[in-house]
């Protein structure tokens, strides 16, 4: 109760000490006030939770000084008093905005009541109006929007860890969605009013990696006409995000991981150790176990980076999504446009939905775009469609000649070519095949491959 701050506004003075005596002694910091504008004063001066006012002051009266509180103080909570205790004049104050009443006279008790039962409905308010805000800002970020299974697990992982400093590995497909995911970790963390940059390691030539991570000094290579700030430098205070971190050269792996660990680093060309403190979020779409495993990536710098694992599901592992995306994405294509939104009859919604997205989100979004842009009369027609779309999720192009073919080395042919796509990740490989992880064993053993 300490740290709660009531002004009690009374022109009545007895009243007035009497009324901040209870509260002194039930733990409450309390100020006096005899008139609305001596309130107004004391509220702009000192930060205020609660204002327990009188209804009958000189001057103003509490209706009126409740009114400029409300514009000026909203979050402040407001209990009305006065003896003039009809039904009319409660429901003018509450009404008005008031938390709530209390007619004179009135015990101790009730008045600590009144108070508690404002406190607590003030602190939900606050706690749902902070809930509100992030989900409005989650909700902004659309692709990581959805009432799948999958997404809200997502959903669950990101909030518990947003606002912890932990570094997150975020896995997925290309298109999933990663540096949305890492946006809003960042803007749920501490860290939201401060700089959140992002490096994209398979677009950075491998000559340029390490002055793009740690900066260059003047004359520290051939361009280098001036000092240079690194990403590292850029991001501190803030989240520092690593797209295709699987893209790193072996080479640079090793800096990369002494700078992580250590938060200190050389400038290109420099002497002197820089010192940052950033929250590290890092993307991949490759299988970073296999390629540790393949000698490609560093064990102990896959380990730095997978403190929190956070997978992004495909798009076709959450098709109940689909429909809510598709309307996002056509109103805002329509508005960039400034063309109608056109409509997607059901069919043509089936089979979008029925599709398999190999590039996720992003495929989606850019398809939606160009439908919209091609339709007539308001109205996506089945023959836009790409011929890919109009085949069902796990539709082929393969056609069974007039020949016929060995459906035994086809099956093993199938199985091996998915094996060397997925590097020999079984798991990847069952994947790409659409096929159950058991099921995809069992092949594998019938057709003797289990032990390649």
């Amino acid at each position: 109760m300490t740290e709660v701050r009531i002004l009690v506004v009374e022109d009545e003075a007895d009243q007035r000490h009497l009324v901040l005596e209870i509260l002194s002694a039930a733990g409450f910091q309390v100020a006096g006030a005899e008139s609305a504008e001596e309130a107004l004063r004391e509220v702009n001066r000192s930060p205020v939770d609660l204002i327990l006012a009188d209804w009958k002051l000189p001057e103003m009266d509490g209706l009126s000084l409740l009114a400029q509180l409300r514009e000026k103080h909203p979050s402040i909570a407001f209990i009305m008093v006065t003896a003039y205790g009809t039904i009319a004049r409660a429901v003018e104050a509450i009404r008005a905005g008031a938390d709530d009443y209390l007619p004179k006279p009135f015990e101790r008790q009730a008045l600590l009541l009144a108070i508690e039962r404002t406190l607590r409905a003030r602190r939900l308010l606050d706690e749902n109006r902070r809930l509100s805000e992030a989900l409005e800002e989650r909700d902004r970020l659309v692709d990581l929007v959805g009432s799948a299974p999958s997404m809200q697990k997502l959903f669950r992982r990101v909030e518990k860890v947003a606002s912890t400093d932990a570094t997150v590995l975020l896995s997925g497909e290309s298109g999933t969605g990663k540096e949305l995911a890492a946006r809003a970790l960042h803007t749920l963390s501490r860290r939201q009013g401060k700089a959140f940059v992002a490096v994209n390691c398979a677009a950075i030539p491998e000559g340029l990696l390490e002055a793009e991570f740690f900066g260059a000094e003047r004359g520290a290579f051939t361009g280098a006409d001036r000092r240079r700030a690194g990403k590292f430098e850029v991001a501190t205070d803030g989240t520092l995000f690593l797209d295709e971190v699987g893209e790193l050269p072996l080479s640079l792996q090793p800096k990369l991981l002494r700078a992580l660990q250590e938060g200190r680093f050389n400038r290109v060309g420099g002497t002197d150790e820089i010192s940052v403190d950033f929250r590290l979020i890092a993307a991949t779409n490759r299988d970073l176990p296999a390629e540790v495993a393949a000698g490609r990536f560093r064990e102990d710098l896959f380990y730095r980076l997978n403190v929190v694992p956070i997978r992004l599901p495909p798009l076709r592992e959450r098709r109940e999504d689909i429909p809510r995306l598709i309307r996002h994405f056509a109103a805002g294509a329509a508005r960039r446009h400034g063309i109608t939104q056109a409509r997607f009859p059901k069919l043509v919604l089936r089979r979008l939905i029925d599709y398999s997205w190999p590039g996720n989100v992003r495929e989606l979004a850019n398809a939606v775009e160009r439908l919209i842009l091609l339709a007539e009369d308001d109205q996506v027609r089945q023959e836009d469609l790409p011929a890919s779309f109009t085949r069902p999720a796990g539709g082929s192009e393969f056609r069974l000649g007039p020949g016929g073919l060995s459906w035994v080395n086809h099956e093993r042919n199938v199985l091996e070519q998915a094996l060397e796509l997925a590097n020999n990740n079984r798991a990847r490989a069952a994947r790409l095949l659409d096929l159950p992880y058991k099921a995809f064993l069992y092949r594998l053993q019938k057709h003797g491959l289990a032990e390649s």
